[in-house]
């Protein structure tokens, strides 16, 4: 492999918002042009949590529709559904086996699921499991993981390097690919932007819903003729991760000369946000109700995905004695 391959997974379990795409999608396509991508939507782990399958399709068409509006190379790269992977659940069981208890009860979201005292199944569990075998079987040389996903990167590795010790070199060790200056992306509260908050401003939706919740982001209560501070206002914190430096620069000169209401800050961020995402926005409702072309996406990135699991479960299966 001349390129070395980057594997990441996003789970179908609501619309994907401004988060999403700042946090995981718009850095992931941006590794396109370095690594080779393989890139998943994670429908297996969708069901520790997700029982409704409309809702499970529906998601699954949505992120289809989100990557290839906003620029997934689809010739060159893989896009597809984990499930469409039969290999993955095999090699979960085969790796099950040298996993140790002790491992996964140390996994961040089981301990904080313990915590709050909800109810523990066991894909939950073994979460972690299959999330090592989601990147162990496509010899995946770098994960990119925000620092709080860290943990997951590290347990494939620990898995990866005892069954290696054990059945001689069979795993690519991953390495992880974190940037250390993420921002937290400000839902319309001030919190960081989660479905779990209902703080989220929808990544596709019309130009006028999505300029109505911007409008609704929350703000102090100094009135226009007042200077305000950009750097705690949650409106300039958003609209810096869209804005170049010189217009950032330009805003926050106006927040400190007063003279300025939010709800033109507001107007400002919007548009900044439409600015980058609108010729997606366009494509996206072009292509969403497209189940053709869509199902045709997630057919060619098995058709690339497959040929790589099926190696490495072969070599899995010869280390073992299977």
């Amino acid at each position: 492999m001349t390129t070395q391959r980057a594997l990441s997974g996003i789970k179908p379990t609501g619309d994907p918002h401004l988060g999403n795409y700042l946090g995981m999608i718009k850095p992931a396509l941006q590794l396109q042009k370095k690594h080779e991508a393989f890139y998943f939507i994670a429908d297996y782990h969708a069901l520790t949590t997700l029982h409704n399958p409309q809702k499970l399709r529906e998601h699954t068409y949505e992120l289809v529709a989100t990557f290839a509006a906003l620029g997934m190379d689809i010739e060159n790269h893989a896009f597809f559904k984990q499930s469409d992977i039969p290999e993955v659940t095999e090699l979960t069981w085969i790796i099950s086996c040298i996993t140790s208890k002790g491992l996964l009860e140390r996994a961040h979201a089981y301990k904080d699921a313990i915590a709050k005292q909800q109810e523990v199944n066991h894909g939950l569990f073994s979460y972690p499991v299959l999330m090592a075998a989601d990147i162990l079987i496509y010899d995946s040389n770098y994960v990119p993981v925000g620092k709080d996903q860290k943990q997951h990167l590290e347990m494939t590795r620990d898995i990866a390097i005892r069954f290696n010790h054990i059945f001689g070199e069979t795993f690519v060790i991953p390495e992880p690919l974190i940037e250390d200056d993420v921002a937290t992306i400000p839902g319309l509260d001030g919190q960081k932007m989660s479905k779990s908050y209902n703080n989220t401003i929808p990544l596709f939706t019309t130009e006028k819903k999505q300029r109505k919740l911007v409008m609704k982001i929350v703000t102090d209560s100094k009135t226009v003729e007042e200077p305000k501070d950009p750097e705690t206002c949650n409106v300039f914190a958003l609209f810096s991760l869209f804005a170049t430096p010189e217009q950032q620069k330009a805003l926050a000169e106006r927040y400190r000369t007063g003279n300025m209401g939010y709800g033109e800050a507001k107007q400002t961020c919007f548009d900044v946000i439409n600015e980058e995402l609108k010729q997606s926005r366009e494509v996206y409702f072009e292509i969403r109700q497209d189940f053709q072309k869509l199902d045709g996406i997630l057919e060619a990135g098995r058709d690339k995905a497959r040929p790589v699991a099926r190696e490495v479960l072969n070599r899995v299966r010869d280390h073992v004695g299977l």
